[in-house]
């Protein structure tokens, strides 16, 4: 009996050993199942992961969703901003007046009598209108209201700082990557142009541009154009330099070898496996360059060197603290503070995009 009770015990012990040697088996797969999951998952998924799991760079993002809502979006709600136009509320305010003209002089009876051309005039002129539930930040002295100015503003400031920054991004990209690649005769011709356009100062060659513009007479919106056509052109030589510093470290690894072994073009090795290497560094160096093309165009704005004159731009608003007393006084606090505020979380916002934006791009996170 007792040989029995040991056999029974034995196989008992089996069973159970089986039992657990299938459940672990069970497990081991549904865990390969999900490292199968982990690993099919796309790189622009990671990407995406990576990024929204960043709390700055949702904050970036949701501040620059705002922004851009409030100047494209803004304008089509707005009643003072009608068929592509601003609309003005002019509160005129009538005064009457006497002139003269032409005083004669009469002699009757030995007495000299001075006759006078008398005229009334009456004559009107425009008032600010102070803040209300009609103006949120009241008018100018057009009578246009504020907030549509502010957001018109946003409209040019935006627009310059990205159309800026994608054209001299792909300027930089294609010949940083050709002086990387190739160097030689190559890299030093395109590295010489760089460090030519680095000696030149950027805020006195647009004042320059600017009172060119101003003695040619030319006062309309092409002359934004006319600037951002200058800022193209001197502001691709650091993401130049980026871009060829990358691709010299990165030409000699044993990845590039293997796409000079299989055959690829040069174009296919440079802009398919060089080019997303350098990403991290291009993006921040495109966000820094949004924040300093919205500051330089401010700067134009406050000097009164941008936009045409009656064009609202954040930087011509700020313009304003120039005729008054910087206060909280002030009548003109209502240009001037809210378009440093636009101004300043949008800076603020293109930059922690961007850092989110790195640190997803970047192959060597781990989280």
């Amino acid at each position: 009996m007792e040989e029995k009770e040991i056999v029974l015990e034995e196989e008992n012990v089996s069973v159970q050993t089986e039992n657990a040697a299938v459940e672990m088996t069970e497990e081991e797969l549904h865990g390969e199942k999900l490292n199968e999951r982990v690993k099919t998952l796309s790189p622009t998924m990671t990407v995406l992961k990576r990024f929204f799991r960043s709390k700055l760079s949702m904050t970036g993002l949701i501040i620059l969703l705002v922004l851009f809502a409030f100047s494209f979006l803004g304008p089509l709600i707005s009643p003072w901003y009608e068929n592509g136009d601003r609309v003005a509320d002019t509160l005129r305010m009538g005064k009457e007046y006497f002139t003269t003209r032409n005083p004669l002089e009469y002699v009757v009876d030995g007495q000299t009598y001075k006759a006078f051309d008398i005229a009334v005039q009456n004559y009107t002129f425009n008032v600010y209108a102070d803040i209300s539930w009609e103006h949120w930040l009241g008018t100018d002295e057009n009578g246009y209201d504020i907030l549509t100015n502010l957001m018109l503003g946003g409209q040019i400031s935006l627009t310059i700082g990205l159309v800026v920054v994608i054209i001299e991004t792909l300027i930089g990209v294609v010949l940083g990557g050709l002086a990387g690649y190739f160097g030689g005769w190559v890299d030093q011709v395109i590295m010489r142009i760089v460090d030519i356009l680095n000696c030149i100062p950027q805020l006195p060659i647009m004042l320059i541009l600017s009172a060119t513009l101003d003695g040619l007479g030319i006062m309309d919106i092409s002359r934004l154009y006319y600037l951002m056509i200058v800022l193209c052109l001197i502001g691709w030589a650091g993401t130049a330099r980026i871009v060829r510093g990358q691709i010299l470290s990165l030409r000699e690894q044993e990845f590039m070898l293997a796409a000079k072994c299989s055959g690829l073009s040069v174009g296919r090795k440079i802009f398919k496996h060089l080019i997303p290497n350098v990403m991290p560094q291009l993006i921040v160096s495109m966000t820094l360059g949004l924040g300093s093309i919205i500051l330089t165009e401010a700067t134009l704005g406050f000097l009164g060197l941008g936009a045409p004159l009656g064009e609202p731009t954040w930087g011509s608003m700020i313009n304003y603290v120039n005729s008054g007393t910087i206060g909280l006084d002030s009548p003109y606090v209502n240009f001037w503070i809210p378009a440093g505020i636009c101004i300043t979380l949008a800076i603020l916002a293109f930059n922690f995009v961007g850092d989110g934006l790195r640190d997803a791009f970047d192959p060597k996170m781990k989280r």
